[in-house]
């Protein structure tokens, strides 16, 4: 093509043509002011999502200064990933507490982690599992869906009831054993409380007046039980511990500790003023030599210190529960003897 044949605006075009098209293009980064301070785009998500267990919401960032085709883009190229609608997981390892704080982020302002949610994450009840749905309780009558959400709504949702845990919004430990109470089954009601009272996540006389004062509240009179009861609530590790536990009280022999400490060792059940402890084995204890001989010298040493350590086996519960709590029994009622006889010298 003879150039010097074409108009002016032609050159032009064909000269800006030349000097384009061996360019590499430039990536240019969008930024946000914050302060004066320009930021990159991804240090605020970054930012954010550190904050959040690794996950951001949709609104946040555009509250950010993030523009809307900069999170399409982000999505499109996988470094956002949705996980509910406008909330994105920011790369592919999930965080601790993520499926939580993305629920809460789908639900918007004012939704908190609670019920059996809120119970795995303070550790009163076993961890949950992934395909479990997560709860939440909202402040509001209006209702609401999400994918693997299930929501409770309410109107007597006080700020006393909320607080964060690791940034997550969550009910309280006291208002999570007053919402369990009306979805639990009174056993599992009753290891969620010791195990809240182990942790000292609770204050007993705090949680009374609680309980009293939503007393007309689903499942609260199995909670007012608990606390009105002599014995401390009960909390077994394992299905031989629960046996052994239901077995005794089915029996009516007095309530023992459970899972605590003496004289520096943890024993499954403990009868202090008997000086009474019992070490259950479950059905998948294998016992080695090491572990066989340190039983014993915790058991010998427990035995210095005043303490009768009883075994009871697996097969021992299932086959002949009877001779279990005979032996329970008359080791219990010599420790009564020994008791007395100490106390008269």
């Amino acid at each position: 093509m003879d150039k010097q044949a074409l108009p002016d605006i032609d050159r032009q075009a064909l000269r800006y043509i030349d000097q384009r098209r061996f360019r590499r293009p430039v990536r240019v980064k969008s930024v946000v002011q914050s302060g004066g301070r320009p930021r990159d785009v991804d240090e605020i998500i970054g930012d954010l999502a550190a904050a959040q267990h690794g996950i951001v919401a949709r609104r946040q960032l555009l509250a950010r200064g993030v523009t809307v085709p900069t999170v399409r883009s982000r999505v499109r190229s996988g470094r956002l990933r949705p996980i509910h609608r406008g909330v994105y997981q920011v790369g592919p390892v999930a965080g601790r507490f993520a499926r939580e704080m993305a629920a809460v982020l789908a639900c918007g302002p004012g939704a908190v982690v609670s019920h059996r949610s809120a119970g795995s994450l303070w550790a009163i009840l076993p961890p949950a599992d992934a395909t479990m749905p997560v709860e939440l309780t909202i402040n509001s009558r209006r209702p609401f869906r999400r994918p693997g959400v299930v929501v409770h709504r309410t109107l007597s949702l006080d700020v006393d009831d909320l607080t964060h845990l690791e940034g997550v919004p969550i009910t309280s430990p006291v208002r999570t054993l007053l919402d369990l109470a009306a979805v639990l089954r009174f056993r599992e009601l009753e290891q969620a409380l010791a195990r809240a009272e182990r942790a000292e996540l609770v204050n007993r006389t705090d949680l009374s007046k609680v309980a009293e004062r939503h007393r007309h509240r689903p499942g609260v009179s199995a909670l007012r039980a608990l606390l009105a009861g002599e014995a401390a609530p009960a909390m077994a590790r394992s299905e031989a511990e629960e046996r052994f536990l239901q077995l005794i009280r089915k029996a009516q022999l007095p309530p023992p500790e459970t899972n605590v400490k003496v004289h520096g060792f943890e024993v499954d059940f403990l009868w202090r003023a008997q000086g009474v402890a019992v070490e259950v084995d479950g059905f998948a204890y294998h016992r080695s030599p090491a572990s066989f001989e340190g039983d014993r010298r915790r058991d010998a040493h427990l035995a210095a210190q005043g303490i009768h350590v009883m075994r009871v086996t697996w097969r021992q519960l299932t086959t002949e529960p009877e001779a279990v709590l005979v032996r329970l029994a008359q080791t219990l009622v010599r420790g009564e003897l020994r008791t007395t006889t100490r106390s008269l010298v």
